[in-house]
């Protein structure tokens, strides 16, 4: 069963894969933004806790991380983009880290755009790749070098989109916002899916490395 014993506004169930970690690095932009407080629960995914019958009422999904609001009648949101979208509706009230849909519609169309490209995309094919390189109980050497090579393919996507600008969305060379924090922990841990270096996209690993800097996501990655 559960062991949240917070008071705090949030609670998240996560523990520290890439989507986990979009939304533990979103809480702490949010905590040094507005002083929004969180408590965390770390899920045992070798114990498959994420399928106990507690955890399905949250997410019939079974899967990491879900955010519970306590503040809003224990209400709960599982998929990360939703999660990151629901955070930056209720809690981002400066826009801070996205833009007004009615205000700003084109910046606000391009952070979907981009969202969904990682959430369909670098997410999933990434995912992909490590499990066929990492866990898969037999050697599939298709397997392995489809999922690599789409990898790599959606990386130079996002070369091309960082040619100009230093985040994804936003006008100019960008604003740091949360269609950044949606594919960034999957980049980070390049090298876990079987590409060593970034080196043939300086952009992104540029981009990864701004990213990185900020006290936030050095936080955020930290949980659980």
């Amino acid at each position: 069963m559960s062991t949240d014993t917070g008071t705090k506004p949030l609670v998240l169930y996560t523990t520290g894969t890439p989507n986990g970690h979009k939304v533990s690095i979103f809480l702490e932009e949010l905590k040094e933004a507005y002083g929004l407080e969180y408590d965390y629960v770390k899920i045992d995914l070798s114990k498959n806790t994420q399928k106990e019958p507690w955890f399905i009422k949250l997410n019939p999904n079974g899967r990491i991380p879900v955010l519970v609001d306590r503040s809003r009648n224990n209400f709960a949101v599982f998929e990360t983009a939703a999660i990151l979208f629901y955070l930056q509706q209720h809690y981002d009230k400066e826009n801070k880290f996205a833009f007004d849909k009615d205000k700003d519609p084109d910046n606000w169309s391009e952070l979907l755009q981009w969202i969904f490209f990682a959430h369909g995309g670098v997410g999933p094919m990434q995912g992909q790749s490590n499990h066929f390189n990492r866990y898969a109980p037999e050697d599939i050497p298709y397997a392995k070098k489809r999922y690599i090579e789409e990898t790599k393919r959606l990386y130079g996507v996002l070369e091309i989109r960082l040619s100009d600008r230093d985040w994804l969305v936003g006008p100019g060379r960008g604003v740091y916002s949360i269609a950044d924090v949606n594919v960034l922990p999957w980049v980070r841990i390049h090298s876990f899916a079987g590409i060593e270096s970034l080196d043939e996209w300086p952009r992104v690993k540029d981009w990864l490395n701004r990213a990185s800097q900020r006290s936030a996501f050095q936080a955020g990655i930290k949980i659980p």
